[in-house]
């Protein structure tokens, strides 16, 4: 089983969505590209999603967390500077493991 947060952008929207999937996700991927989940969500507007970051962890419910964290910071910088700086991904798995 392949458990991960993942960040996906799309050039057509210049936008991010992020997510937490417990499934594979290229074939997650492939369902946001194709409309799968429904006409009026977030990712049907565009059909260009590309993998931007992946943050692989041991359980769903801390890929939740992660994504949530993420969510919460309300941040394309934050986004970016999480692809660039390694230390950023294991600070955010370090403040969201379950202890």
């Amino acid at each position: 089983m392949e458990i991960c947060c993942y960040i996906l952008y799309s050039k057509k929207r210049v936008k991010f969505y992020i997510g937490a999937c417990q499934e594979n996700l290229a074939l997650r991927i492939e369902k946001h590209n194709s409309g799968f989940y429904g006409k009026d969500t977030f990712t049907s507007a565009a059909q260009d999603w590309d993998l931007y970051l992946r943050i692989d962890v041991l359980e769903f419910s801390h890929a939740i967390r992660i994504e949530r964290k993420i969510k919460s910071m309300k941040s394309t910088a934050y986004i970016k500077n999480l692809k660039l700086y390694t230390e950023l991904v294991a600070k955010i798995k370090a403040e969201t493991a379950c202890n």
